[in-house]
């Protein structure tokens, strides 16, 4: 039976070094963990994750709230899921999905909450482990999201210099930091250049903005595009122009946001506002992960940067 020693020995490194790699691997160096990873794949090594959990008291699982409906935003979550597990696998923890109705059965050494709402910090903060949100949020908690602010921008600074004369931002009517913070870098670009701001805001649900345009399809000049705050949006937006005889992208723009699933399978193919949801998925996990470790010391916060991908939706 192979053991710690006989993987150090192939390694050429202590036992010492081989225990840090498998428990603590952001404290090695790349070039070590490699050593130490072929060594263990040579001698078909397997660290004993149930012993090493009882050693450290822990439970070696980590659970990811969602505290909204997962229907309303998929593949989005796929994608964050993939992010997630993928960290957590190098460090030998499991992935547990859970409701807010079942986020306490069963034991975990944090949690990664995502989907929050203004009601739902109430009882976040009660929360004794650790923990870490995806979504930013105005309360202090450590959390990991896209430069929201920063996506509503690009759309807007792109769309001013393809020459389109009406930028009508579409928003989703929720009371949430992400939502205001989309729409703020809108209204930043418009302000910069002297233009009237116009906004609509909505459920995020592309049946019910579809709905909305034809009905007010005679409000939309040519020359317009509709800068949306999310792909979802942009899609019901898409579908009325279609819908309405309008010509995508001569004379009506539309620009997206989340870049995930649906701006890949509309036609035409949307422009939008990339986020990194799979990496910020491992950011979160890293984050939680340090937590853990650190004894639930706080992390702050981590913002990744958006990226405009342009499409067939502008000109």
């Amino acid at each position: 039976m192979t053991t710690l020693k006989d993987v150090a020995d192939q390694a050429h490194v202590s036992r010492m070094t081989v225990s840090r790699v498998i428990n603590h691997p952001d404290k090695v160096t790349a070039e070590v963990k490699e050593l130490v990873y072929q060594a263990m794949q040579s001698l078909n090594y397997h660290p004993n994750a149930m012993a090493r959990a009882l050693v450290n008291n822990r439970t070696q699982i980590v659970k990811l709230l969602v505290l909204e409906e997962m229907t309303t935003v998929e593949p989005y979550y796929m994608n964050l899921l993939t992010g997630i597990s993928k960290e957590l696998e190098g460090h030998q923890y499991a992935l547990q999905l859970v409701t807010e109705n079942s986020f306490e059965i069963g034991s975990c050494d944090g949690y990664i909450i995502t989907g929050m709402r203004n009601e739902d910090y109430e009882w976040i903060r009660e929360l004794k482990m650790p923990f870490v949100l995806f979504g930013e949020n105005r309360y202090g908690y450590d959390f990991v999201d896209s430069d929201n602010k920063m996506g509503g921008e690009l759309g807007t600074r792109y769309a001013i210099q393809q020459g389109y004369q009406h930028l009508i931002y579409i928003g989703i009517d929720l009371a949430e930091p992400f939502e205001y913070s989309r729409e703020a870098g809108y209204l930043q670009v418009m302000q910069e250049h002297g233009l009237e701001p116009r906004i609509i805001r909505s459920e995020n649900h592309s049946t019910q903005i579809q709905n909305y345009i034809m009905e007010h399809w005679a409000d939309y000049a040519e020359n317009t595009i509709f800068i949306c705050a999310s792909d979802r949006l942009a899609l019901g937006v898409e579908r009325a122009i279609i819908t309405m005889q309008g010509s995508i992208p001569e004379q009506y723009g539309i620009i997206g946001h989340d870049s995930v699933f649906l701006d890949q399978v509309a036609f035409p193919k949307l422009t939008t506002v990339k986020q990194e949801v799979a990496q910020m998925g491992g950011l979160c996990a890293k984050m939680l992960l340090n937590k853990i470790m650190q004894n639930n010391k706080p992390q702050g916060n981590c913002v990744t940067q958006p990226q405009l991908i342009i499409r067939d939706t502008t000109k």
